[in-house]
């Protein structure tokens, strides 16, 4: 799952992003109102963690942008502005969830966790696919009942498929989705094939239909009959 960390406050934004990563998140940090706008206009997030009170602009005025440009992205206000009237605001232009600041970042990670798994699956903690079964609260998938031994980024592919049932993701998308700024602008993506390949063996030797499936020329799609 992909996340936008928009915080000017250096530490923080470092200690949210670290804690976020270790849960199995992948975090972008925007540090500040313009770069925030530029990262929501090239990229779709699951949850933008937002803090109104940017040094060089509004944080919901982003919000509103984000809305206005018909963005579905979740979004969590973290502010230390903790008054009823920021929160009714913040709420009524469109966020999911709302923090005050100081706050644990254990709290955190769950209202995030949250609102992905309200936003992707109806507020269930399971998705079903046919005969696989992913359970996002215990990051833990199965195969007709049978435990599937993913690395944390093949688990992440599985997820983000899922999320994608029927649709062609490309590369690109896919290698931005699962690494953030830490692909580095390649053009290879031979890891990203030998990711696929190895989430594809494990499916299909655990009892699975082999579902995801290559189209030349543009990526992947995870098709279930």
């Amino acid at each position: 799952m992909k996340l936008l960390i928009v915080e000017d406050e250096k530490a923080l934004a470092d200690s949210i992003y670290s804690y976020l990563q270790r849960e199995n998140f992948v975090c972008e940090i925007a540090p500040s109102y313009t770069g925030a706008l530029e990262r929501i206009a090239q990229d779709d997030y699951d949850c933008i963690l937002l803090d109104i009170s940017l040094q060089d602009g509004d944080g919901l005025e982003l919000l509103k942008t984000l809305k206005s440009n018909h963005k579905t992205d979740g979004v969590l206000i973290i502010s230390a502005h903790s008054s009823l009237e920021d929160k009714v605001s913040g709420l009524h232009l469109g966020a999911d969830d709302y923090l005050p600041k100081p706050f644990h970042l254990s709290e955190l990670g769950a209202r995030v966790a949250a609102i992905i798994r309200r936003r992707h699956s109806a507020g269930s903690h399971f998705i079903r696919l046919d005969d696989i079964e992913i359970d996002i609260q215990a990051h833990l998938a199965t195969v007709k009942g049978r435990s599937l031994d993913l690395t944390r980024k093949e688990y992440q592919l599985l997820l983000y498929f899922a999320y994608n049932k029927g649709r062609v993701v490309s590369r690109n998308a896919i290698a931005e989705h699962l690494w953030g700024d830490d692909t580095g602008g390649t053009d290879n993506y031979d890891f990203i094939y030998t990711h696929i390949k190895n989430l594809r063996r494990k499916l299909v030797e655990a009892g699975a239909g082999d579902y995801i499936q290559s189209v030349y020329g543009m990526g992947y799609k995870l098709t279930i009959p």
